[in-house]
C-alpha cells in the first residue's frame, strides 16, 4: 500500500486510547479470499486484502498493536529500567562527524534533552563554538511531526549554501530546501518528492537532484536553478530500465558530477563537468551486463584521470585508470586478489585509500598515486571496525576515519597520509560506559557444505563460553551488505544480564566479499537460513563448540534479515527460544509478482523473478507466508511494522501474522496467555503513525524501542 494511502493521526504512544492495554483481545483475522499476482498468473489469497487501504486495514493494524500493548504490558517495570540504563549512555549533548568539507567539520549534534539532531558545523580542531545550521526538532513541530529524518545535507561550493532534505514520515520522500549560510535563512526555493544523493555545479547556483518514481525507484536526475520555480526544474538523466536506480554526486575534484545508474549485479556511469551541465553526458565504460564499476576523478600533475573499480575480469574487483579525455585504454593499477574484496577507492592529490575487505574484516589501504608503497589502516580487533570518513577536500592537510566497535563509542581521527601518524579529532561520550566489562571474540563454524561462517561474540568478562548462558543470535545476509559493528548503547543491558550476544555473519552478506554474496542469493538463498541454523547448532551446549546455552537461544534479524527471521522460524522451531522478526520481508512471492510496488524489479536479481517457474518453486520453498509451521511447538515471535515503510510494505507482516494466527487454534495467543513470551505466542507491534524501515525517529524513541524488545528477549531467555 502506498505511504500515503492513510491520515490516521494516532500518535504511537503507549498511552493513546488506541493502544490501552483493555483492549487486549487475541485478534481473529478473517479469510476474504483475494486475487493476487503470483509469478506468471494469479492466485486466490486468504489475505491478500491486507494489501488494500480501506479503513478495515487500518483497523486491523490498531487491533494488533492493541493486543500487543496489552500483552507486553507486565513488562513495562523491566522496560522502564532497561530504557533508564540506555538514556544512560547517552551525552546530553551529543555530537558525531557526519563529514568533512574544507575547513570545517560538518556535524550531528543533539542539544540536552533533544530527541532529534541538529546538522551543525565547527571548524577542525577547533574549540570554538558550534554553529547550528538546521534543527530537526524545530522542523518536526513547525510540520506537526513527531518524524524527522535528513536525506541530502550538500554544502555547495565557498560554503555558501546548504542543500538540505527532510523526510517527516518515514514514508522516504524528501523535500529539498536551500540554506544560506551567510543568513541562516532558508531561501523560498523548495522542491518536494526528492530523494537520496544530490550535487552541486561549480557555480552553486545549480543542484542536481534525484526523482523516484511510483514505485520508489530512483529514476530520474533532474537540475534546479536556485530563485525558480521547481515546476521549471530541467530533466539531466533518465532510467528507464526498472532494474536499475540512480545516484548523483561531485567528485572531490570538484571538476565533474557522477551520475550513477545501478543494478543488483550491473552499473553504468556518466560524467558530466561540474562547470557546464549542459554538456551532454559521457558514459565512461558503457553498460554490460553483470559488469559492475564506480569511478572517482583522480588528476595529477602529470596527468588528468579516472580511477575505476570494477568486477570486469575480477570476481573480486581490480583498480583500472584512463584519461578523462579519451576514458580509454584502461590500464589496470591494482590487480585482482580473490582474497581481498575491494570496495571503494577514495583519490586524493597525493594519496588514494582503498576501502577493501580481508579474512571479514575491514581495512584501509593508503597509497602513493604512483602506486609505489601502501601501508594499512586496521581495526583494533576482530570484533571492531575502521571506515573512511567522507572527505570532501581534494588535497586535505588529513583525512578522517572513525574508529568504533558495539561496546566501544566512536572515534574520529585526523590521519597524514604521508606518514600514517593519527591525531585524535572528536570522541563520542558514553557516560557511565566501563568498556572494559566487556570482552568480544571471533569463532567460526563448519557449515554443513563446509564453508566456514564467522561470529561475532560479545559478552560480559564474567560470563562464561562454557555452555551456560544465554545467547541473542543476530543476523542478515542479502544484498553484499555488511552491518559493521557500530557503537551500540542498547547492548550493554543486554551484556549485563548475562546474554552473550552473537552475530553470524552468513553467506549473502558481504563480509568474506562478492562471492559470499554470490552463495547466499538467487537459487543459492537457502544458504543464508542453512548457515545460520548451522551457527546455532554449534554454538549450542550440545553442538561442536558448546559456548552457549542451547535451549535458550534467541534470534532477531531486521527487513531481508527478517525473512531469514521467518524461514528459520518455519524451518527449525525447535531451536529458538525466542524470535524477533523486525519489518520482516515474508511475503516473497507476491511481492516479487508485482512490479509495481517498491523494490521488486530491481531485486529480481537478488531474489528471483518468480515468472521463471524454476525460481518460482524455490521461491516457494522458502517463503515463510507459503510455511507457517506446525502449530504445535512455536516459539514465542514478535514482529514488527511500519504503516509509512516503503521497503517492506506493512501488508507482508500483516499477512504473515494473520496467516500464523489463522493456522492455530488458540490465534497466536500461547500456551500461556498471561505471559507475552509462551510457547506460540505471536505479538504484532505495528507504527500506525510516523515511523520508518529503521523504526521510530530521534535518540530516545529509538532507544525505548530497543528497551521494549530487550524486555521480551530477557523475558524469554529467563
Amino acid at each position: 500500500m502506498p505511504a500515503s494511502a492513510f491520515t490516521h493521526r494516532c500518535a504511537p504512544c503507549r498511552d493513546h486510547e488506541c493502544y490501552r492495554p483493555a483492549m487486549s483481545s487475541t485478534p481473529r483475522p478473517q479469510a476474504h479470499p483475494t486475487g493476487v499476482r503470483w509469478g506468471a498468473g494469479s492466485r486466490s489469497d486468504d489475505f491478500g486484502w491486507l494489501a488494500g487501504d480501506g479503513p478495515e486495514v487500518l483497523q486491523s493494524l490498531v487491533d494488533e498493536r492493541a493486543y500487543y500493548e496489552g500483552r507486553v504490558h507486565r513488562l513495562r517495570p523491566l522496560r522502564d529500567e532497561l530504557a533508564a540504563e540506555m538514556r544512560g549512555l547517552l551525552p546530553e549533548a551529543d555530537i558525531s562527524v557526519s563529514f568533512i568539507r574544507r575547513e570545517y567539520m560538518y556535524l550531528m549534534q543533539f542539544r540536552p534533552g533533544s530527541d532529534l539532531p541538529c546538522l551543525a558545523r565547527r571548524a577542525r580542531h577547533s574549540e570554538g563554538p558550534i554553529e547550528v545550521l538546521v534543527d530537526l526538532d524545530e522542523v518536526a513541530s513547525q510540520a506537526g511531526s513527531a518524524y524527522a529524518e535528513f536525506g541530502v545535507t550538500e554544502p555547495g561550493p565557498a560554503d555558501r549554501m546548504l542543500a538540505w532534505s527532510v523526510d517527516l514520515t518515514g514514508g522516504e520522500k524528501y523535500s529539498l530546501r536551500f540554506l544560506d549560510l551567510a543568513t541562516g535563512q532558508d531561501l523560498p526555493d523548495r522542491v518536494d518528492e526528492t530523494y537520496y544523493t544530490g550535487a552541486w555545479d561549480a557555480t552553486g547556483t545549480r543542484f542536481l537532484y534525484v526523482v523516484p518514481d511510483h514505485a520508489m525507484r530512483p529514476w530520474q536526475v533532474r537540475e534546479h536553478i536556485l530563485g525558480t520555480s521547481s515546476d521549471s526544474d530541467r530533466l539531466v538523466m533518465q532510467e528507464d530500465d526498472e532494474s536499475f536506480e540512480v545516484t548523483v554526486r561531485g567528485t572531490r575534484s570538484g571538476e565533474w558530477i557522477v551520475i550513477e545508474s545501478r543494478s543488483r549485479d550491473t552499473s553504468e556511469c556518466w560524467l558530466l563537468p561540474a562547470g557546464d551541465t549542459d554538456a551532454p553526458l559521457r558514459s565512461v565504460a558503457g553498460r554490460r551486463r553483470g559488469i559492475e564499476y564506480t569511478v572517482d576523478h583522480a588528476p595529477t600533475d602529470f596527468a588528468d584521470e579516472v580511477l575505476m573499480v570494477t568486477n570486469d575480469g575480477a570476481a573480486e574487483f581490480r583498480i583500472l585508470a584512463a584519461g578523462t579525455d579519451a576514458l580509454e585504454p584502461w590500464r589496470e593499477v591494482v590487480a585482482h586478489d580473490p582474497a581481498v574484496r575491494i570496495v571503494a577507492a577514495d583519490a586524493f592529490a597525493g594519496h588514494v585509500v582503498l576501502t577493501v575487505r580481508r579474512d571479514g574484516l575491514p581495512l584501509l589501504q593508503v597509497a602513493r598515486r604512483d602506486w609505489s608503497a601502501t601501508y594499512e589502516i586496521r581495526p583494533a580487533d576482530e570484533a571492531s571496525t575502521v571506515s573512511l570518513t567522507p572527505v570532501d577536500d581534494f588535497d586535505p592537510p588529513a583525512v578522517t576515519i572513525c574508529t568504533e566497535s558495539r561496546t566501544t563509542p566512536a572515534i574520529w581521527w585526523d590521519v597524514d597520509l604521508a606518514s600514517g601518524d593519527r591525531v585524535e579529532l572528536l570522541r563520542t561520550a558514553a557516560p557511565g560506559l566501563d568498556a572494559a566489562r566487556y570482552t568480544s571474540s571471533r569463532v567460526w563454524v563448519t557449515a554443513r557444505d563446509g564453508a566456514k561462517v564467522p561470529v561475532t561474540l560479545w559478552r560480559h568478562v564474567d560470563v562464561p563460553l562454557d555452555g551456560s548462558a544465554p545467547c541473542l543470535l543476530y543476523g542478515y545476509g542479502a544484498y553484499e551488505y555488511v552491518f559493521e559493528p557500530e557503537f551500540d548503547p542498547a547492548l550493554p543491558s543486554l551484556l549485563e544480564r548475562g546474554v552473550v550476544f552473537a552475530h553470524a555473519h552468513v553467506r549473502g552478506g558481504g563480509e568474506m566479499g562478492r562471492t559470499w554474496w554470490e552463495q547466499g542469493r538467487l537459487l543459492h538463498k537457502r544458504t543464508t537460513f542453512d548457515d545460520f541454523i548451522d551457527v546455532a547448532d554449534a554454538l549450542a551446549h550440545d553442538g561442536a563448540l558448546g559456548l552457549v546455552d542451547g535451549r535458550r537461544i534467541a534470534s532477531r534479524g531486521l527487513s531481508a534479515g527478517g525473512l531469514l527471521q521467518g524461514a528459520v522460524y518455519s524451518q527449525r522451531p525447535d531451536r529458538w527460544r525466542a524470535v524477533v522478526a523486525e519489518v520482516p520481508f515474508v511475503d516473497v512471492v507476491t511481492a516479487m509478482s508485482d512490479p509495481s510496488i517498491p523494490l521488486t524489479v530491481n531485486e529480481w536479481d537478488e531474489w528471483g523473478d518468480p515468472r521463471d517457474p524454476e525460481f518460482m518453486a524455490y521461491l516457494v520453498s522458502y517463503s515463510p507466508y507459503d510455511n507457517p509451521p506446525p502449530a504445535d511447538g512455536r516459539p514465542p515471535l514478535l514482529v514488527t511494522g511500519a504503516l509509512h515503510d516503503p521497503r517492506v510494505l506493512v501488508r507482508e507482516p500483516a499477512k504473515w501474522v494473520s496467516v500464523l494466527r489463522a493456522t492455530d487454534q488458540r490465534w497466536g495467543e500461547g500456551t500461556d496467555p498471561s505471559d507475552p513470551t509462551s510457547q506460540g505466542t505471536v505479538l504484532f507491534r505495528v507504527e500506525t503513525a510516523e515511523g520508518s524501515h529503521s523504526g521510530p525517529a530521534g535518540r530516545f524513541g529509538h532507544l525505548d524501542y530497543e528497551a521494549e524488545v530487550a524486555a521480551w528477549v530477557l523475558t524469554a531467555l529467563s
